[in-house]
């Protein structure tokens, strides 16, 4: 039966973890799976012989798990001696409190300790301790993604869910002392060309994604300029001289003009003041004064168009 599921879960294409004790059952499974390399997450302290022969033999990765960490540390050291490295931790303990512990324990252990027993990437199951509530799933998601499940087993995961998990796990592997910010060039925006309006930006990476996204949502084809402003907010980056009519000016004459034919640029609504002086600096544009926040450009475009 256990055999049959597995068989039905690898037609999905998808990395499968199996979460299988019994040696002849987990053999069983992995000949349906193996070449997709799953990983067989079942050794403890009582079978981890037989598992790890399992597991070398199909030439997977090894699960660990113990009742607690000392017996887990033991486990792991054993297989370790058997010559297998080629391991995972489980730290899914029975409530979230000491699963997080677990968690915690394992990575200042290899890290501040500098013990490679426990320098392996870590399972949390949050099936075991979610126990069906998706709302306590999400936030237990959420935390072990910071807390430092290598591995996060769910139930399901929705769009809602993969959307905030996903941007928080990039976020989590951010240098914090450099600014997110995208490259600066032309974007173009619903199959725009060299005739669609010209519109620009920052390069924040934020100001550019939820720019661009309101943009998309017109459905008004559009060339999106972004020059360098040190990564730094509209506001921001016009305060410190980095996005003002010279450095907009110099951007669209070296790197836009060879390649659009329009000259109507529209600016962020917040840097007004600058109109005057882009217009001076770029002969033949029109600037136009865009809305002082993104959720405004769809009926800003659609006005122009009308």
């Amino acid at each position: 039966k256990y055999t049959a599921l597995v068989e039905k879960a690898a037609a999905l294409g998808r990395t499968l973890v199996l979460g299988c004790e019994d040696p002849e059952i987990a053999k069983a499974a992995l000949a349906v799976c193996k070449d997709s390399k799953p990983v067989l997450n079942g050794a403890n302290a009582s079978n981890y012989e037989a598992m790890n022969a399992v597991a070398t033999e199909a030439g997977v990765v090894l699960g660990v798990s113990g009742k607690d960490l000392n017996e887990l540390y033991d486990t792991v050291a054993a297989l370790e001696k058997a010559g297998n490295k080629n391991l995972v931790l489980d730290v899914t303990g029975e409530n979230a409190k000491d699963t997080f512990a677990n968690a915690v324990l394992v990575r200042r252990a290899a890290i501040q300790d500098g013990d490679r027993t426990f320098g392996y990437p870590s399972i949390v199951n949050l099936v075991k301790i979610a126990r069906g509530d998706k709302f306590a799933q999400a936030a237990l998601a959420s935390m072990f993604t910071m807390k430092y499940g290598s591995v996060i087993v769910m139930e399901e995961m929705t769009y809602a869910e993969a959307l905030a998990l996903f941007g928080l796990r990039q976020n989590v592997f951010t240098d914090p002392q450099k600014p997110m910010k995208v490259e600066p060039g032309i974007y173009p925006i619903n199959g725009a060309d060299e005739n669609s309006l010209v519109l620009t930006t920052v390069d924040f990476a934020l100001t550019y994604f939820v720019v661009s996204g309101e943009l998309e949502r017109s459905g008004v084809p559009c060339n999106l300029t972004v020059s360098d402003a040190g990564g730094l907010s509209v506001l921001t980056s016009w305060a410190a001289g980095k996005f003002s009519g010279g450095t907009i000016a110099k951007f669209i004459q070296e790197e836009v003009e060879p390649k659009v034919k329009c000259r109507k640029l529209v600016i962020p609504g917040k840097v007004a003041v600058l109109k005057g002086d882009i217009e001076a600096k770029l002969p033949g544009w029109e600037v136009i004064v865009g809305p002082r926040e993104a959720v405004q450009l769809v009926k800003f475009l659609k006005d122009m168009q009308a």
